[in-house]
Order: C-alpha cells, then structure tokens, then sequence
C-alpha cells in the first residue's frame, strides 16, 4: 500500500507534460507566449566545482528551479525573470541586477525552423545595460531550451516548456 501511495505521490508532482503539436503550433503563431523554466544548467567550470562539493548534490550540473521563473515574450514587450548562476565579470549590490529581471520595449526576433519540427527564436534586448542575446528552441511537444548569452557573464541555459500568455492585457 505504501509503495502505490508514494508512486501515485511521485506522479502528481512530476514535471510538465508534452502537450499536442498542433497547441504548441497555436501557441507559437499567435507571436505571444511564455517560456516556463524548470532547470538552470550554469556553463562555467567553477560554478560546477561549487555545486558538486556541497553535500547531497549530484555530479550533475543541472538546478532544478522554483516556478514562477519565466521568460513572457510579447508582440511589444519582452519580461524575463530568470536566476542567474555563474561568474559575473561586473557584479552589482542590487540583486535584482544579478540576475535576469529586465522589461524590454526594443528588441528583435528572428525566428528560423530548427531540425525535426523544432522553431529557433533568436532575441536581442537593445534597451539593456549590456548586450542580451536568447536563443529559445521550441519543439513541438513543447519543451524548450532557452540560451541567455551576456557580455558581463557566463552563458547559462534553461529547459522548460512554452504555453500561452496568462493575463493578457
């Protein structure tokens, strides 16, 4: 009785589940919705080297997050809420600036079709302090994976999965 209790516990908590190709497709042609991020894969060496010698953590270089971090992607507005783990070649006092919370009004996408079915949105916030470049790979059971490349940091990555804008103004 235990064990199906704590399997049946294990499958209510699981992660985001694939969704139909042709909601994801809506989804995507509609130019407004949100990438959800489960996990950050920090790319840097030493960020690696400090999580793997804190006690009960894995080799592996994946965190799972918290939700609620997001990246909204709007006909007029980009609102990205991301943590940031990894080194930082221009650290701030303020937090807030420590990771990646930042509205964007000017910003381009160029969206290009990626191998079996995927879409490939490369983003580029102009009106950031430094220069911001995602690159979001949607594929069409809607899982995504979400590069943020800085000038004043290590890359990091993210997966997750897109689904539609909530609150719609």
């Amino acid at each position: 009785m235990l064990p199906g209790i704590i399997g049946l516990l294990m499958l209510s908590c699981a992660t985001h589940t694939a969704v139909s190709p042709s909601n994801v497709a809506g989804i995507l042609q509609s130019g407004e919705f949100t990438f959800m991020a489960e996990r950050a894969n920090p790319s840097g060496n030493d960020v690696i080297n400090v999580l793997n010698s804190l006690p009960r953590t894995s080799s592996a270089q994946m965190l799972n997050l918290d939700p609620g971090y997001n990246l909204e992607i709007r006909k007029n507005v980009i609102k990205a809420e991301l943590p940031y783990f990894g080194r930082m070649y221009m650290p701030t006092m303020n937090q807030e600036k420590n990771s990646y919370r930042f509205t964007s009004n000017d910003f381009t996408i160029n969206k290009t079709d990626g191998k079996k079915g995927s879409v490939i949105y490369n983003i580029a916030a102009k009106d950031q302090q430094n220069d911001t470049q995602m690159i979001l790979e949607v594929y069409s059971n809607g899982k995504a994976y979400l590069t943020v490349r800085s000038n004043d940091r290590q890359s990091i990555s993210y997966d997750g999965y897109v689904t539609s804008v909530t609150g719609k103004k």
